[in-house]
């Protein structure tokens, strides 16, 4: 006899409430083993694949690709008993309330799926109780129709991004890429007029109107998060900013001496390496910006390590993944770290948890050519290290106008936890170190 069992939105990250549906990698009918994946979210902080903890067969899904859905709530219906060869519970002839609890640190509360409001014409919502019998319920459409089948485009996180960005209807285009994986160039060509998409509304809520020429994206996943983060630090923590002008010739010649060198073999090392070292070594003699004010218990928490966050722009849009224990780390070792961390970032797969529990951060503006900025503080931070550009400028060394490498730093910190002496302190220590690297071993 079928046993039914519904799968829930896990909390994947403290605090999560909400996630998008990227992608689903099963549809009724398909036969899944424990621990498969079968649906892809976007939650606030990255793209998250899930498992699913039971073996059976797929019934019905419950949600749809670019439907927004609640911690907790069902995303499908599996039969994990399609053989019959279980001993029924007495109960389980009618999937009862109890038989659906999310599991453990699934959530609890009762919840339902939102969908955001669009333009087009009104579509039914998607059940999500139990299905009354045990034959596959194929998933109710939503304009534009996918479809039979249960077929699902098959796209990156990125991809999908910039689809969801210029309006383009994934299941309208083929893949050219193995396995009919649709790549950048499959969306961008649709978008300049290659493939036959006119004016379309995506899958995910994204509406282009042609006669006033605009184009609306919703708010959600990652950009909603970094907006309610970032107001809620402008409007709690009095910021101040200051700013330093340093000659990094010295540091420039020593990245290309160790460049060349067999311990740095390999080794990708840029200025952003020798600015998280710098900020770790400041740190130990300032540690006032490594420190947060914590308005509930009414306490400066000092922390004794530094958990160096780096903001990295994504297709996805601006996350912070950190490098934990930086402080603990060589100058090599940041250097790989900063790799692997922003390779990850770009692929659209920082775990929620790689951008939690920060305690400083580092955000390098010169990548884009732009020479300084007025930072905002991360929460649960109090310090922000804006990096800029380096340029050849004309400086005064022993009296004399030479073409230096200089670059500008800005230093934004919480005036509650670090005074102008302290941050002064700290932003003429990290200049020192990026102006003569042999600085550091007198700290």
């Amino acid at each position: 006899m079928p046993e039914y069992k519904q799968f829930p939105l896990s909390d994947t990250a403290e605090g999560l409430t909400e996630a998008d549906i990227l992608a689903w990698h099963v549809k009724p009918g398909d036969a899944v083993t424990v621990n498969q994946i079968v649906v892809e979210v976007e939650t606030a902080k990255a793209a998250v694949e899930l498992p699913i903890p039971w073996a059976g067969v797929i019934t019905e899904l419950l949600v749809e690709v670019g439907q927004t859905v609640e911690v907790g709530a069902p995303l499908l219906t599996l039969d994990v008993d399609p053989d019959g060869k279980a001993a029924p519970a007495p109960e389980a002839a009618a999937p009862a309330e109890e038989e659906m609890k999310p599991l453990v640190g699934y959530g609890s509360k009762a919840v339902e799926t939102k969908r955001r409001a669009r333009k087009a014409a009104p579509v039914a919502a998607v059940a999500v109780a139990a299905p009354p019998a045990p034959a596959p319920v194929p998933v109710a459409p939503v304009a534009p129709v996918a479809p039979a089948g249960g077929y699902v485009p098959l796209a990156k996180p990125p991809v999908r991004k910039l689809a969801k960005d210029l309006g383009i209807d994934l299941y309208a285009l083929t893949g050219t890429a193995d396995g009919g994986v649709i790549t950048r160039e499959d969306v961008e060509r649709a978008a300049n007029g290659s493939a036959p998409t006119a004016t379309v509304t995506s899958t995910v809520d994204t509406t282009y109107d042609a006669a006033t020429r605009e184009r609306r994206v919703p708010i959600k996943g990652v950009r909603k998060a970094t907006a309610a983060a970032m107001v809620q630090s402008a409007y709690t923590a009095p910021h101040v900013t200051e700013f330093l002008t340093v000659d990094v010739t010295p540091m420039m010649e020593l990245r290309e001496k160790l460049k060349k060198s067999r311990e740095f073999s390999g080794v990708k090392l840029t200025p952003l390496a020798f600015a998280a070292k710098a900020v770790c070594l400041a740190a130990k003699r300032t540690p006032d910006v490594n420190a947060v004010w914590d308005e509930a218990a009414q306490e400066i928490v000092y922390k004794d390590y530094v958990h160096l966050g780096i903001a990295a722009a994504t297709p996805r849009g601006l996350v912070v993944p950190k490098i934990f224990d930086a402080d603990a780390m060589s100058l090599k070792q940041l250097a790989v770290a900063l790799t692997e961390l922003t390779d990850v970032a770009r692929e659209g797969k920082t775990t929620p948890a790689a951008m939690a529990n920060g305690t400083f951060t580092i955000t390098n503006v010169g990548v884009f050519g732009v020479d300084t900025g007025t930072p905002i503080i991360n929460p649960g931070e109090s310090a922000i290290l804006a990096v800029g550009a380096i340029r050849d400028t004309p400086w005064v060394v022993d009296g004399e106008i030479k073409v230096r490498k200089v670059m500008q730093l800005s230093l934004s910190f919480d005036h509650r936890v670090v005074d102008g002496q302290q941050g002064s302190e700290f932003l003429a220590d990290v200049g020192a170190l990026l102006a003569d690297p042999a600085v550091a071993i007198t700290y």
